[in-house]
């Protein structure tokens, strides 16, 4: 029979062991290996089989042995100097605290369907959910305030098993909360605090507010699943990506408009400051934009400022990060729901829903004015916004062009930032310590720690890759003896797993989502000949493979299907799995484990992807298709580079092409430097390749240095630019009207004539280029504006490329607005050269020139 209901009692802690809760309730644990030594400590085959869950074992231990430990010295003396370790740590001065106090914001909101932070809070699908949690996680070792902004999944993403004949199958195991790490925000009077939105009949989606702690950070996580709720709003928060349209567009809105009130809410409780800055992970989370323009616009309580004016401080504080470089990846809504949600009962009561239909609209040349999109609502709402690699912020430039049409994709004001990845996360507790015993400060921070690997032997780094293989292999043969007993294989007959994959051979791993643009298949193009390389006599390799499918995607689960039958054959299922339920559990020791790091997306739409970031820092080495920070940071000798036959329209020839080159590399460069052996037994080539990919790549792709960029480049102006606005409104209201005048006027901006002089008739580097340009600003003033001269190299039909650009100079006026500029430029470089003018709107509370989308230009 089933239980009706379930939940979960907690341990009653003596005294003495009262600093066990507060370790096991802070997620530091997670990235702190002395503190999962004290939990190992209480009970080590508890701590295994509670999942390495410390609100588990605690749960599980016995009274008895809670005695014992309260009674033991060491003990004792162990949990007390962990717990003074975590109050430091939480109270101490970090980097953040040291940037000039005038430039730090007092708190950044940061939205995100998902976070990632541990396998005990099964939060997360795929690589948006760890971004996130490795987000908060460096954000903390940094001291930055942010605080994180989510929902609470009943039953998180999915468990993801194999039927016998490999088809993915999906259940959703209920999480108790009450057996997760988190806790409930409570009023003073003790009861749950919770938030309200309006939604269509008049009625209200009610949710409670959970916090997981993340060190510094705190996680505010809302959850639907409660009594006041009926049947459909009860289950808005039931599952990760799942359900109708309406479904998804409900979780939406209480992610964005109910995250907001729940930071109102966190800071009215906790007396926290209330964020300066609002980052939008996403598009998922961009209703948030909409909530501050309520609260600014036709909250009781608030300023009652006009909607332009609020838009512009909602703007100036909100930073907007695009992770997809494919149209299919951003929620789409019908105009008609939104009409529905907002045209009545409104979440947002008093925001008129025109202007909220506005900002969602695909009104540019290919966009659908059906539908209502939340990625151009983003941009829209945002003043600043990002791509997560160089190459992908290029792809969001041209995707999103027609938000700025009168622009060249260059300029399209969509900076990058590229993903990193959270050390002491990922990282195998067995390098730091070869680390650490080279000399290095692993706390430090400093790039300067990676050089130690110079110092460091070979034979102790091959050997310590051998301990981190042969867990990697213990890891996959218990995980694939379970999925075959669960596929319905008899205990006995699975006798050959005990012998399956070794610590000396090559270990190839390959993890991700499996949408189709990823090609799990790719390596299946030869089937014959990835069988001769997996058996090799001499060289061999061995793939160790996972990954999960949306449940709604048929065809991501044929290519699960394939992968599956192909390891099957008894010829080669000792040299190559699928493993089933990927997740943070499962890549904790293959990371570390492989030697080599497959990637192998159709360029260019891997927007960063972060797994091989995670590989490099255990010493694997990226065997990529040059797509995401691979394209960036590759440089011939940190790993290999599957060549991209782009340009080839044939999809099935392409990967013809490509799967061949990748057999090649295995067979020609990766295996036979793998094998390669010195007199010491170490692969001396393929360890300098090691040192050089720590070296070169280690402290790039740290989480840490990426955060560092956000609070520079994005944070910190964004916190500047809302104060500028906020000061009274004045500045908003300002600006507001600045650019309602600007659009009025900008029709009657021309460049009438332009001419130069100064270059001879065969123009020599070193020459001065003077310029003077007859402009009419029609009802605008110079003021309003910046008159470029735009140079550079010419491209095919005139094009201009490389591109540099000075401000004229307005030096004399006349009747009807209309103005003359001067200006020169030295003629630096050789080879065609081109030049033009324009004219752009100028205001100091600009985040970009493109801004407004206008620009005049002959």
């Amino acid at each position: 029979m089933r239980a009706i209901r379930r939940f979960t009692v907690r341990p009653v802690l003596p005294d003495a062991l009262t600093a066990l809760g507060t370790l096991a309730v802070n997620l530091r644990w997670s990235w702190h290996p002395e503190t999962q030594d004290v939990f190992r400590a209480i009970d080590a085959d508890l701590w295994e089989s509670t999942g390495r869950d410390p609100v588990r074992l605690l749960g599980a231990v016995g009274t008895g042995r809670l005695a014992e430990l309260a009674a033991d010295p060491a003990f004792l003396e162990h949990l007390d100097r962990i717990a003074r370790d975590l109050e430091d740590y939480l109270s101490g001065d970090r980097w953040f605290q040291r940037l000039p106090a005038e430039e730090r914001p007092a708190a950044i909101g940061y939205f995100s369907p998902e976070f990632g932070i541990t396998s005990v809070l099964p939060q997360y699908s795929g690589g948006l959910g760890i971004l996130a949690g490795d987000h908060l996680k460096s954000a903390s070792d940094l001291g930055a305030p942010i605080v994180g902004v989510g929902l609470l999944y009943r039953y998180g993403y999915f468990r993801q098993s194999l039927s016998r004949v490999g088809w993915q199958e999906e259940t959703y195991p209920v999480l108790d909360p009450d057996g997760l790490p988190i806790s409930l925000l409570r009023e003073d009077d003790g009861t749950a605090a919770r938030v309200a939105i309006a939604v269509p009949g008049g009625g209200d989606l009610v949710a409670r507010i959970w916090v997981a702690q993340v060190g510094r950070v705190p996680l505010l996580l809302l959850d639907s699943d409660m009594e006041e709720n009926d049947g459909m709003l009860r289950d808005v928060t039931d599952r990760l990506y799942g359900g109708t349209s309406e479904h998804r567009l409900l979780q939406e809105l209480l992610l964005g408009i109910g995250g907001v009130r729940a930071l109102r809410v966190h800071s009215r409780l906790t007396g926290a400051p209330a964020p300066e800055v609002f980052h939008t992970n996403e598009g998922h989370a961009g209703f948030l934009g909409v909530e501050r323009i309520r609260e600014l616009t036709a909250d009781p309580g608030g300023p009652q400022l006009d909607f332009d004016t609020a838009l512009e401080v909602s703007r100036a504080g909100t930073v907007f990060t695009t992770h997809t470089p494919v149209p299919a990846g951003i929620d789409r809504f019908p105009r008609e729901l939104i009409t529905q949600y907002f045209g009545g009962n409104s979440p947002a009561a008093g925001v008129p829903v025109e202007r909220i239909l506005a900002l969602g609209a695909e009104d540019y040349d290919g966009g659908d004015p059906g539908v209502f999109n939340m990625a151009v609502m983003g941009f829209r709402l945002a003043q600043r916004a990002n791509g997560v690699s160089l190459l992908h912020g290029e792809v969001s430039r041209g995707m999103f062009n027609g938000l700025w049409p009168a622009f060249d994709e260059a300029e399209v004001p969509i900076g990058s930032i590229t993903n990193g990845v959270h050390a002491p996360t990922w990282v195998a507790r067995e390098v730091f310590e070869l680390a650490a015993a080279a000399g290095a400060d692993t706390r430090s921070g400093d790039a300067a720690v990676f050089d130690v690997v110079d110092r460091v032997p070979g034979t102790d780094l091959w050997s310590t890759k051998r301990v981190l293989r042969q867990r990697l292999v213990d890891d996959a043969r218990n995980r694939l003896r379970a999925s075959c007993l669960e596929r319905g294989s008899a205990a006995a007959e699975l006798g050959w797993v005990d012998s399956a994959f070794s610590a000396d051979v090559l270990t190839i791993g390959f993890a991700r989502r499996v949408p189709s643009y990823k090609r799990l298949t790719l390596m299946l193009r030869d089937p014959a000949r990835l069988k001769r390389l997996l058996l090799d006599p001499d060289r061999p390799i061995q793939l160790i493979i996972a990954g999960k499918s949306h449940p709604a995607d048929d065809g991501g689960k044929k290519l699960i299907q394939e992968i599956v039958k192909f390891a099957d054959d008894a010829e080669v299922r000792h040299r190559i799995a699928f493993l089933p339920n990927y997740d943070i559990s499962m890549a904790l020791p293959l990371y570390p484990g492989c030697d080599v790091w497959l990637n192998n997306p159709l360029r260019p739409y891997e927007a960063c992807g972060t797994s091989g970031m995670k590989a490099a820092l255990n010493g694997g080495l990226n065997l990529s298709i040059l797509d995401g920070w691979w394209d960036e940071w590759y440089d011939g000798k940190n790993g290999w580079a599957i060549p991209s036959a782009d340009g080839i329209d044939d999809p099935d020839h392409r990967d013809d092409i490509e799967a061949h080159a990748l057999y090649d590399l295995i067979e020609n460069e990766v295996a036979p430097r793998f094998y390669d052996l010195d007199e010491s037994g170490v692969p001396s080539r393929w360890v300098e390749m090691v040192r050089h990919t720590f070296k070169s790549l280690g402290p790039k792709v740290l989480a840490s240095r990426m955060v560092k960029d956000y609070v520079r480049t994005l944070y910190v102006p964004a916190a500047i630019s809302g104060r500028a606005v906020n000061s009274d409104y004045e500045g908003a209201r300002e600006l507001a009207e600045w650019k309602k005048r600007v659009r009025a006027g900008w029709p009657g901006v021309h460049v009438e004539h332009v001419e130069s002089q100064g270059v001879a008739a065969t123009p020599e580097i070193g020459s001065t280029m003077s310029v003077r340009a007859y402009v009419s600003l029609g009802s605008l003033s110079p003021a309003d504006v910046d008159v470029q001269l735009v140079f550079g190299t010419i491209a095919h039909d005139d094009d201009l490329v490389d591109t540099e650009s000075v401000s004229l100079a307005a030096t004399e006026s006349y009747e009807d607005g209309r103005h003359r500029y001067e200006g020169s430029v030295e003629l630096a470089r050789t080879g065609p050269f081109g030049y033009t003018v324009r004219v752009l709107p100028q205001n100091d509370l600009l985040a970009s020139p493109a801004e407004l989308g206008v620009v005049a230009l002959p």
